[in-house]
Formats: C-alpha cells, sequence, structure tokens
C-alpha cells in the first residue's frame, strides 16, 4: 500500500512517539493550477473522448460529473466503465517538461527538513507524476515515503483521499497514533475525514484558496481544521 523508505538516523525514536506528517502534493507544497492542471483536465478529456467515442464536450462534462461524484474522474471511469485505471493515470499525467513547470526553492526545501518526525507525501496523483514533482521542487530525498493513488487499491477497490478506510488502514501501516499525525491538504473535505479519523489537521490555504469564490473554511477548536496556514513555508511554526 505504501512506498515507505528505511528509517534513519536523524529519528530512530519508535514510530508512535514521532510526529508523522502527511503531506499533500499539489497547491500544497506547489501550484499546479497554472499550468499543471488545465493540461491534465485536457488529457483526461481526451482521454474519454476516445475510450467512450465522445465529442470533447460531452467528455468534458463526463469528466467533471466523475469528479463531483466520486471524487476523481478516475473512479467514476472504473465504476461505469471498467477502464485500466494504470492506462489512464499514465496517459493523464505525462510532464516531460516538469523541469520546467515546478522549480526548486530552497525555501520550500529549508521548511520540509525542518519538519521533526516523518515526513510521507500522500497524493491523489499517480507514483510516476508525484515522483517527477517532488523531484523537480527538490523535496525527493528529504521525505521518508510517498503514497501516491496507486497505493490506496484494497481488495479491488481504488479508495484515494478523502476515504476513511483508507486514512486508517494507512495508520495501521504507519503504526503511529492517529493524535500524533498531520495532514497537511488544500481541501477541507481531505482534511474533514482525516479529522473524523482523530489525525490533526492543517490547511494550507494560499494558493488554491485565493482562487475560489465563497468564505474559507475557519480553523479552530471544535472545527474540522485545527490549523490554518497561508504557506507550506510555515509548517514548522504548527505547535505539535
Amino acid at each position: 500500500m505504501i512506498d515507505l523508505r528505511r528509517r534513519t538516523r536523524r529519528d530512530a525514536r519508535p514510530h508512535g512517539a514521532r510526529v508523522t506528517w502527511l503531506l499533500d502534493l499539489d497547491n500544497t507544497l506547489h501550484d499546479a493550477l497554472v499550468h499543471i492542471m488545465p493540461r491534465i483536465n485536457r488529457d483526461m478529456t481526451d482521454y474519454v473522448a476516445r475510450k467512450l467515442a465522445l465529442s470533447t464536450e460531452a467528455a468534458s462534462e463526463l469528466r467533471v460529473r466523475y469528479w463531483k461524484r466520486y471524487g476523481a474522474t478516475l473512479l467514476g471511469m472504473i465504476a461505469h466503465h471498467r477502464i485500466d485505471p494504470h492506462e489512464f493515470l499514465w496517459q493523464t499525467h505525462r510532464f516531460p517538461d516538469m523541469h520546467v513547470l515546478v522549480r526548486r526553492r530552497a525555501s520550500l526545501v529549508d521548511a520540509i527538513r525542518a519538519l521533526p518526525g516523518r515526513r510521507i507525501v500522500l497524493t491523489n496523483a499517480p507514483r510516476h507524476y508525484a515522483a517527477a514533482v517532488l523531484r523537480a521542487l527538490g523535496l525527493w530525498s528529504h521525505l521518508d515515503g510517498l503514497v501516491a493513488i496507486e497505493h490506496t487499491a484494497f481488495a479491488g477497490r481504488w479508495q484515494p483521499k478523502p476515504s476513511r478506510q483508507m486514512l486508517r488502514r494507512l495508520l495501521a501501516r504507519l503504526r503511529t497514533p492517529a493524535a500524533r499525525c498531520v495532514l497537511v491538504e488544500d481541501s477541507p473535505q481531505n482534511l474533514a475525514a482525516a479529522k473524523a479519523c482523530g489525525m490533526r489537521t492543517v490547511l494550507v490555504s494560499g494558493i488554491s484558496w485565493r482562487r475560489r469564490a465563497g468564505a474559507r473554511p475557519r480553523a479552530g477548536r471544535g472545527r474540522r481544521i485545527d490549523v490554518q496556514v497561508q504557506s507550506a513555508l510555515t509548517l514548522s511554526r504548527v505547535r505539535r
């Protein structure tokens, strides 16, 4: 289920005694809205159009409908059309120019390296894409693991965020109490699921929420979001 690396000398404490940071990728650690997401949406629409012999307009409408209903277009395509999920993910997340679209930021690398405990990326993107982004950001060698959408498949079902079943299985695999786990996300829906599982929650609002209409969710005691920050650059200030 999970691609974990060996424990390092920098933190040899038992899993349950350490904080585990689960870090979302797109629009949390980097801005994917301008150049990356439009291309993914276009490629998904093209894939749906080819597979189902639909017009571009009809394919785009179906793509959005499945995304709203299932939380991911992939899940709708699996449920209704029995497509090969690995083929779908490969054909819709091809970025040979990732090194141009995503640039390393020393300040982000320093901020992530400063987080104590384990640092694991948890994303609904495929592994090959996530690895390419993390390498371009300069973060790959500073992480303890990557949980991509392929790793959420269980008993023949794909269960990406915000699946509570997946999050509970992940906690068991990590051998860490939920209270020692922090999910860092730009999605309130995903944070709500983590909160229901007993995790701490941090909303990163500076990227995606500046382009959304309506009131932002608020952090505070008794809410689904414990802490709200503008950028992942300030995560080290979050009390654990």
